[in-house]
């Protein structure tokens, strides 16, 4: 069950920096990450719970060399993937629903919803590795905490909108509230398979709390005044 768009008969407003986002990541991956090739960069700008914790880089196991402080991978993991499978599930998503929210916050605002959904999200990654005491040496990379924030802010304010799902070779039309709440669940349940089995490799935690997050300060923003005009 794949989205492949939404209804953006609303839209009145040029979503600018959804388009750059998705470059900056298309062209981060090209260019710095050589397209998953160059693990040093990969391995040195993503976000290492350890380091986070204690301020410092930590050059062992494999990881590479983080900017200084250590606190930019905060930001920087936010466009890494660790695969043309992994960036192009991320921007699908992001090309989906972004543009709903920025056409209602506008240029600015929906950045700011952005960097803060994808921060809270990381920051609950992060407390997962202390409460579970594991993980907190393994880098976390992906902008798939701050998508699930938009998702998160997305199902709350348009949750009747007609999301377009590709289904068994079909098309078939689900109103938001179900194609992300189906999303939202199986994020659960893996996230507990994943606790469970002691496995690796996804964050859960940071969907889940991206997600929980966009939702709780999504009405913080308030709507564009000037929402007839087009940029």
């Amino acid at each position: 069950m794949i989205p492949i768009g939404d209804d953006d008969t609303g839209q009145t407003l040029r979503p600018w920096v959804n388009y750059i986002l998705l470059a900056l990541n298309l062209i981060v991956f090209i260019v710095f990450q050589g397209m998953g090739q160059n693990e040093n960069f990969t391995l040195g700008y993503a976000m290492v719970p350890y380091e986070i914790l204690h301020g410092q880089d930590v050059t062992y196991d494999g990881l590479g060399i983080s900017p200084t402080p250590v606190y930019f991978t905060l930001l920087t993991s936010f466009f890494l993937h660790g695969s043309w499978m992994h960036l192009a599930g991320n921007m699908l998503f992001l090309w989906i629903y972004g543009d709903n929210l920025e056409n209602r916050m506008g240029h600015r605002s929906f950045l700011i919803f952005y960097v803060l959904c994808g921060l809270m999200a990381s920051g609950a990654h992060i407390l997962y590795t202390q409460v579970m005491e594991r993980q907190d040496m393994i880098p976390s990379l992906g902008a798939s905490g701050a998508i699930a924030g938009i998702m998160g802010g997305y199902v709350l304010l348009f949750p009747n909108n007609r999301i377009r799902i590709l289904f068994f070779g079909g098309i078939v039309y689900v109103r938001a509230y179900l194609a992300l709440g189906i999303w939202i669940l199986m994020q659960l349940i893996s996230g507990y398979t994943n606790l469970m089995s002691d496995a690796g490799g996804v964050a859960y935690a940071a969907h889940i709390g991206g997600f929980i997050v966009g939702m709780l300060i999504v009405k913080w923003f308030p709507v564009r005044r000037d929402a007839g005009v087009v940029r």
